[in-house]
């Protein structure tokens, strides 16, 4: 069986995805989804993709596509997952799922009334480091006191992480944090219960908070600092520092040292040492075995639950 997949959204991240399925068996991109249709043709050629269209509901509309994924920009990943659902298609989401609760509520309700896959990117589920660390708590050899983590983009203007201009505004709360809400939560195996968000100054043209800090913690007493910025002038990306009753772990993508900055080799941890490919591989093989995928939006939902009172918190503020 070759699972027949359209991607939406030909960008920085689309792109990882179709690097990341050249290495899994059984699956064939066979049709991409882009608003600027000679950029898309480009990127198409060169992945040996055959269709390609402006349009979601072209794509949805071919019969041989068993699943889409969605790289688009946040405001629209809801109302094209729920296309994706109603038109019978399993569907992986792009982080995050929603920027409005009550949109992922519903496709959460769909998924349910379908049975389809309907999983969202929560890509540090699946990184090796945090995989590591996370087989680490399940064999009861570490447990969670707090975790640490730093967000931090230099992004005073709407560039994609391709330093391309974006045709959409980017978020710290919605998109940047929901992926250390629900890391926190699937880590520490435990609920988060209390949330506290402040930010600074709405930048005048882009409309967004450019700083941002969260405290969470754990029904189980474990807490999580979190520090989001659009302003630091250094290097981008997120860093995450695990402070247990055993041992630190510093996790920087794919990568993990301990407390003392000595290498541990996660090259093992599983098939591949891409997150994205790693999360691409849990996608199809649920698919393929007929379950709920790990990082399934039933799965996710508290984050978003989360989310949604600290921006009442934020808004209240």
């Amino acid at each position: 069986m070759t699972i027949k997949v359209a991607l939406a959204g030909a960008g920085a991240f689309g792109i990882k995805h179709l690097d990341g399925i050249k290495n899994i068996d059984g699956v064939e991109v066979v049709s991409l989804i882009s608003r600027d249709l000679a950029k898309t043709q480009e990127v198409a050629d060169k992945y040996g993709i055959k269709h390609v269209t402006t349009d979601l509901a072209d794509s949805l509309a071919i019969k041989e596509v068993d699943a889409v994924i969605l790289c688009t920009p946040t405001q629209m990943h809801a109302s094209q997952t729920i296309a994706c659902l109603e038109a019978g298609k399993h569907v992986q989401v792009e982080i995050p799922l929603c920027d409005v609760l009550a949109d992922g509520e519903k496709v959460i309700a769909l998924q349910k009334q379908t049975g389809l896959v309907a999983m969202c990117g929560h890509t540090r589920r699946f990184n090796p480091s945090h995989q590591y660390v996370h087989k680490k708590i399940t064999a009861g050899e570490f447990n969670i006191q707090q975790m640490d983590v730093q967000t931090y983009f230099f992004r005073r203007t709407n560039m994609n992480a391709l330093g391309q201009a974006r045709s959409w505004t980017d978020h710290l709360l919605w998109h940047h944090a929901a992926h250390t809400v629900d890391l926190f939560a699937f880590q520490a195996g435990s609920p988060i219960v209390k949330a506290n968000a402040i930010q600074g100054p709405i930048h005048p043209t882009l409309g967004i908070a450019m700083d941002m800090s969260i405290q969470l913690k754990a029904a189980n007493g474990a807490i999580c600092t979190l520090s989001l910025s659009f302003n630091n002038d250094g290097p981008l990306g997120t860093f995450f520092r695990y402070i247990g009753d055993s041992a630190t772990y510093i996790a920087r993508y794919d990568d993990l040292v301990n407390g003392k900055e000595e290498k541990i080799d996660v090259s093992k941890v599983d098939v591949s040492m891409n997150g994205i490919e790693l999360q691409d591989r849990e996608f199809f093989a649920a698919i393929k075995e007929g379950r709920e995928p790990n990082a399934s939006v039933a799965q996710v939902l508290p984050c978003y639950q989360v989310l949604h009172d600290l921006e009442l918190q934020l808004n209240a503020g």
